[in-house]
């Protein structure tokens, strides 16, 4: 069934203060913004709050402070970043609540922007304490959601709040779930999911989900291993989660009784497990030596994810297929890259690693692909799960 969202025109907010949830978690290198490309992606919808002289008010996540102040992690380079972007000044606060926060918010003229401090400062965010949403929604008058990629989490900022303020999805939220509904309702086929990364621990759920919905696994990176080591490949020192090579096996099961074609890397290019060290070889992905890791897809291998892939209708890709942010560790995902680009398939990337080792790949601007903001939002969605902070924004 169609996900219809209450939209900005819905609400209230010529001269209000609203509330936005912006995802601009960003990479951050000594104080220095490394890609603007969240910031710039947020920018329709600050745009048209703007034009129409409201308070704007921002809050965002940065990275994984644990509940506690990590000068590192503060938002004071985006405040910088957006100020340029928008050719205004933009506010920032040390704090997300507090007599402090709201004393300056109710100062605020129609047109200003305030950024709020880093969120997950605060364990009340990821706990979606209710005290915490409370506070956090005194501040504004109406609450917009335009952080599509941190929907799957039903937290104070992109929950909590929506409970309890006059609330709608961002042009960037709304344009997200547009695009991904046409996969999730009605996908041509075959429907092909690569799916990579370092971690099995963060995919394997959204595995079960496209059990029955792809046609077709393609699996690297990381997560490859465990899947290997479950179906008694050696792996050498390569990344593996033990605690869930049963989980592994029982996918592996799934997909093959339900008759979906999972392909595993048959060879792989391995380094000394040092990262300094670069020596590398081609290996057999079964056959891995001892003090050897795997850290991208072989040649073979991207021989047979290109055959599935020119073959493909729908595609589906979350997570590099190999450590791309060391040459030559990028030939798999640069090489699967250019054969999705260069397929007739309508292809959904999701996540920030994966969209930037495709942007290395020069496969930006391929018409045929659409760049989600969220990677595992992106994953559960097509997956078929209700996200709470999306579900809270349906139109009645």
């Amino acid at each position: 069934m169609k996900l219809l969202l209450r939209r900005l025109s819905d609400l209230p907010i010529e001269g209000k203060r609203v509330l936005v949830r912006v995802d601009y978690n960003v990479p951050l290198q000594q104080g220095r913004l490394l890609d603007d490309t969240r910031l710039r992606e947020s920018l329709p919808t600050l745009r048209y709050l703007l034009q129409r002289r409201a308070k704007i008010i921002l809050i965002s996540h940065l990275g994984r402070p644990k509940g506690k102040p990590v000068a590192e992690l503060r938002l004071d380079p985006v405040a910088q970043r957006l100020s340029e972007l928008l050719h205004i000044k933009v506010h920032k606060l040390d704090d997300c609540v507090g007599p402090r926060v709201e004393a300056f918010v109710a100062q605020m003229r129609p047109g200003e922007v305030v950024l709020l401090e880093n969120v997950r400062f605060y364990p009340e965010e990821e706990a979606n304490d209710e005290r915490f949403a409370q506070a956090l929604a005194k501040l504004g008058d109406c609450y917009v959601n335009d952080a599509f990629g941190t929907s799957h989490r039903a937290h104070a900022s992109t929950y909590g709040v929506a409970r309890l303020l006059p609330s709608a999805a961002g042009l960037l939220l709304e344009q997200e779930v547009t695009t991904l509904q046409r996969v999730r309702e009605n996908p041509a086929r075959p429907l092909v999911a690569i799916v990579g990364g370092a971690k099995l621990a963060d995919k394997i759920g959204v595995l079960r989900d496209f059990l029955d919905r792809a046609d077709v696994f393609l699996l690297g990176g990381g997560i490859a291993f465990t899947l290997l080591k479950a179906e008694g490949a050696s792996v050498g020192s390569s990344i593996v989660d033990e605690s869930l090579l049963e989980e592994a096996r029982l996918f592996l099961a799934a997909a093959r009784a339900r008759g979906r074609r999972v392909v595993l890397p048959q060879d792989v290019q391995i380094a000394q497990a040092s990262p300094a060290s670069l020596q590398w070889a081609v290996s057999g992905a079964d056959q891995i030596p001892d003090g050897w890791q795997g850290w991208d897809i072989g040649p073979r291998t991207i021989q047979l994810f290109q055959e599935q892939i020119r073959s493909a209708k729908t595609i589906v890709w979350a997570g590099p297929l190999g450590r791309f942010e060391h040459p030559p560790f990028d030939r798999g995902t640069r090489e699967v890259a250019r054969a999705v680009a260069a397929s007739e398939a309508f292809a959904v990337i999701g996540g920030g690693d994966t969209a930037a080792a495709l942007r290395q790949s020069e496969c930006a601007h391929a018409k045929n692909i659409f760049f989600s903001t969220g990677g595992g939002a992106a994953l559960e969605f097509v997956g078929g799960r209700r996200l709470l902070p999306i579900e809270i924004l349906r139109a009645s």
